[in-house]
């Protein structure tokens, strides 16, 4: 008998529907299931843009392991970019090379054109950090201590700007809105839309603040990328 005790009443990750009604019923591979559904997992508690996972950060997921040897991880993979859940970035530069996956929905398509045209470079491999210890005021704080109190609809916005954008944007985008006499969330949604559009600069004029190089900088001493 299995030694699972339930599920909880909160922490659940979204599955788009259509996994269900057209996907799950023509995979055959328990591999590939298993991959999906932690892909699915794994960046949605990703935060900052782009969100995707490498092939290195995938073979030491113990959660991941714990089911699937190595060989039956890169199958399950292969198969899962081959059927069209999951899209596959290559970096190459000199003798190093890393894949990157990204989940093929809205954002990832978008993620993944913006790499290829060079909108969006990463700088060097990409390998995974540890969790900072640092605590920063999450987007509600920092909503309700400049704004407000909280609609449900502003909130929806805030949990999807706060997997989006790196934390950092988030507060400097505050500051800015509040500096300005506008502390609404529309204008500030704006910021962060412009910065993840046309690249966020800091200190002297055309200069890139060391601070905040993630998500410009991750590929970008890394050559050329190739598609998957």
């Amino acid at each position: 008998m299995s030694d699972f005790a339930g599920f909880p009443a909160r922490g659940f990750t979204p599955v788009p529907n259509p996994f269900f009604s057209q996907v799950l019923p023509e995979i055959e591979d328990l591999a590939e299931l298993k991959v999906t559904l932690y892909l699915f997992w794994l960046l949605y508690q990703k935060k900052g843009y782009p969100r995707f996972a490498t092939l290195e950060e995938l073979l030491t997921e113990r959660g991941l392991r714990r089911g699937l040897q190595e060989e039956s991880l890169r199958r399950g993979l292969d198969a899962a970019v081959r059927r069209g859940t999951l899209l596959k970035l290559g970096l190459e530069k000199d003798d190093s090379s890393q894949e990157l996956y990204f989940l093929n929905n809205e954002e990832g398509r978008r993620a993944v054109a913006r790499i290829e045209a060079g909108e969006v470079e990463l700088g060097g491999l990409v390998r995974r950090e540890p969790v900072s210890e640092e605590k920063r005021p999450n987007i509600f704080a920092l909503y309700e201590q400049h704004i407000g109190l909280l609609t449900p609809l502003i909130a929806e916005d805030l949990k999807e700007a706060e997997h989006i954008y790196p934390a950092s944007w988030i507060e400097e985008a505050f500051r800015e809105a509040v500096r300005l006499n506008k502390p609404n969330w529309r204008y500030i949604s704006r910021i962060l839309e412009r910065w993840a559009r046309e690249g966020k600069r800091h200190g002297r004029a055309g200069e890139d603040s060391k601070a905040d190089l993630k998500p410009e900088e991750y590929l970008k001493r890394y050559g050329r990328l190739t598609r998957g």
